[in-house]
């Protein structure tokens, strides 16, 4: 049986955490209905502009089509100075087309063929942030026809092929089935050392380099000095 003190503090704790749970109820909806004064509600066309994401269902995708033969077009004179003529890639710009079976290899080469699973990543990705330096600047169909272009340099579809809303359920990405929940918890645990050195686990650290004194990227006279 408990002590008359101990009840007495345990009614009072249990008031206290009454009345602060009462307080914070209070101050939220306070601070809920407090104008600031700054800026205004978004217009929806202005919601619209931004709300542009689709899904690997389908959902979000704009109207439009476009078809692999005026996607060549576009896509040699807005893509292929950095993406190369046939995805191949100008420079260090990225690789899109190409590198099939190679992501279980020592030298992946992610590509749209390759390595993205979902068509909806490929025409989100071009629709926000291609051509580079001139983001969002494709209209729907150009967006359509640069992708269906870019499908067809990784053997995707066939050159007669036409993307649209309607048409987007029969393309099947080469990746679709490549990703999986991380599982290292299991499928690694085996390789891990249960007792890590945390604390003094190099006698000796020596640095022989500072980023701000050495060219971290190397250039093109450089790098066929090294192949050499």
């Amino acid at each position: 049986m408990a002590a008359p003190q101990d009840e007495v503090w345990s009614v009072w704790l249990r008031s206290l955490l009454a009345a602060l749970a009462l307080f914070g109820l209070v101050t939220t909806a306070l601070a809920a209905d407090r104008k600031l004064g700054i800026g205004r509600t978004a217009s929806p066309h202005e919601i619209a502009g931004w709300d542009i994401d689709v899904r690997p269902d389908g959902q979000g995708l704009p109207p439009g089509r476009g078809s692999v033969k005026e996607g060549e077009a576009l896509y040699v004179g807005k893509c292929a100075a950095c993406h190369g003529e046939f995805g191949e890639s100008a420079g260090r710009w990225p690789q899109v087309a190409g590198g099939a079976g190679s992501l279980k290899s020592s030298d992946p080469v992610k590509t749209v063929g390759s390595y993205f699973a979902h068509l909806s990543t490929v025409i989100d990705y071009v629709r926000r942030a291609m051509p580079f330096g001139d983001a969002q600047s494709l209209t729907e169909d150009e967006l359509y026809a640069v992708v269906a272009y870019t499908l067809f340099l990784n053997d995707i579809v066939d050159e007669n092929f036409v993307l649209s809303r309607e048409t987007f359920d029969r393309v099947k990405m080469p990746n679709a089935g490549g990703f999986h929940d991380d599982d290292r918890e299991t499928a690694e645990k085996a390789f891990w050392n249960p007792q890590p050195c945390m604390t003094d686990c190099k006698p000796e650290v020596r640095i022989t380099g500072r980023a701000r004194v050495i060219d971290v990227t190397p250039d093109d006279k450089a790098i066929r000095r090294s192949v050499d």
